[in-house]
């Protein structure tokens, strides 16, 4: 699950391997393209079009799954999360009932990772400045819930699915273009909302009254009220697990396309409100197109590195993807429930430079399109990049976007020179691939 605004049976057991069949320029979609060219992933081939934006970039994630790697936190947040779902719901035999998938190819169709859904098809986020295509039919997930309807379909009830997401998106110390979520469902049968509540249950509502603020219109009040406790003192609870119970929380209502009602849950962590997780009622038509329409339930997600970032002190999301032994060492050989502040290896001094240029007239400009070739030519060195001015030229018409780039490595110190080669490269690339002229 995600958050639909922007400022936000696959191979279960096998890792991947990804080759590309195509060169760096050829990734921006800006670019006319051969047809024959394809893109390959984990052996198979998706014939490129004109929807084709995927970067050989971020197509080298694939396959890293910081979230499986012993010892990585992400790995030890995930296992917190895992614990808490096992021992919480069991069944008669003492047994868990919800089941963790964690090995999902990431490829999804646009009907995954969209229709499924409810996604409107005028939604911002099916745009090619918001998601990785491979082709127009098929993508990099960019939510965990893509898998969701294809569960379902298989007749699980209860589980939840852990994995890489991919969004275009700025970059700065919280936001990175591939990260990992956690998306659960839980679905009840008549029967066992009736165990929950202790009397008899009608799930739905005789009149099909309309839909409001509070429930879809299908569903009876009753079973709306039960299902939403269990859902908010379910997430309250886990949250509590793993940050302790004394954790000061609150519930802002929201929307999403494929749960309602919805809500987000927030906490207030080191006197930071931090947006925790989205959830609410899974929409009917969903479970209906599943072959769970005689049923009701909840479903959540949350981002990993959004909890895992304040749980262990880390403050740049790029330390994730660090091979640094001074920060996976702080890492290993935990307790169970052992738990560590991450220690800077040291503090290294930013450059900042900035770039400005006018962007071309003959055809669209996205600053996304920007954010990911300074991220594809400037890498991990890249701490930041922001829009800081715009300017129209009152008699031309011309538009001018001023951007500063925050260059800082995490484990030396950059000198000057090595920032204006990496900004030089990025210059000469905008030039050519964007189609923008220097100011």
């Amino acid at each position: 699950m995600f958050k639909l605004h922007y400022n936000t049976r696959v191979c279960f057991f096998r890792h991947l391997k990804v080759s590309i069949g195509y060169t760096i320029e050829a990734a921006y979609p800006s670019l006319s393209r051969a047809t024959s060219k394809s893109v390959v992933v984990d052996g198979k081939s998706y014939a490129e079009d004109e929807y084709t934006n995927v970067t050989p970039k971020i197509l080298s994630f694939i396959g890293i799954n910081n979230h499986n790697r012993c010892g990585h936190p992400l790995n030890l947040f995930k296992q917190r999360l895992v614990e808490f779902f096992y021992d919480h719901f069991k069944g008669r035999t003492g047994n868990p009932i919800f089941s963790i998938y964690d090995k999902i190819n990431p490829v999804v169709t646009t009907n995954e990772n969209f229709d499924s859904l409810l996604v409107p098809a005028d939604h911002p986020s099916r745009n090619k400045t918001d998601s990785y295509y491979l082709n127009k039919t098929h993508m990099l997930r960019a939510h965990c819930t893509a898998h969701q309807s294809e569960l379902i379909k298989m007749g699980l009830d209860n589980f939840v699915v852990f994995g890489d997401v991919y969004r275009r998106d700025e970059i700065d110390a919280t936001h990175y273009p591939v990260f990992h979520q956690a998306d659960g469902v839980h679905i009840f049968t008549p029967n066992e909302l009736e165990l929950i509540y202790g009397s008899n249950v009608n799930v739905f509502d005789r009149d099909r009254n309309d839909s409001n603020s509070e429930k879809q219109g299908v569903y009876s009040e009753e079973a709306n009220e039960i299902v939403t406790n269990h859902l908010k003192k379910t997430l309250v609870t886990m949250i509590q697990k793993v940050f302790g119970e004394e954790v000061e929380y609150r519930w802002v209502s929201e929307y999403f396309p494929f749960t309602h009602p919805s809500f987000e849950l927030e906490i207030n962590y080191n006197d930071q409100w931090i947006e925790a997780l989205g959830c609410g009622v899974i929409r009917h038509e969903i479970l209906k197109n599943a072959g769970a329409g005689n049923r009701i339930g909840w479903a959540f997600g949350l981002g990993l590195e959004r909890l895992a970032m304040p749980f262990y002190s880390i403050p740049d999301i790029r330390l994730f993807w660090s091979k640094d032994s001074g920060f996976l060492n702080q890492f290993q050989n935990l307790p169970k429930d052992g738990r560590v502040k991450y220690k800077p290896i040291s503090i290294y001094p930013q450059c900042i430079n900035d770039i400005s240029f006018w962007l071309p007239k003959e055809k669209s400009f996205c600053s996304n399109d920007f954010y990911e070739l300074v991220g594809n030519y400037g890498g991990q060195l890249v701490e930041q990049v922001k829009l800081i001015d715009q300017f129209k030229h009152p008699k031309t018409g011309n538009v001018s976007h001023c951007y500063r780039i925050v260059y800082r490595h995490l484990e030396r110190t950059l000198s000057q020179a090595e920032v204006n080669e990496v900004h030089k490269l990025i210059e000469i690339n905008a030039t050519q691939i964007l189609g923008v002229k220097l100011r």
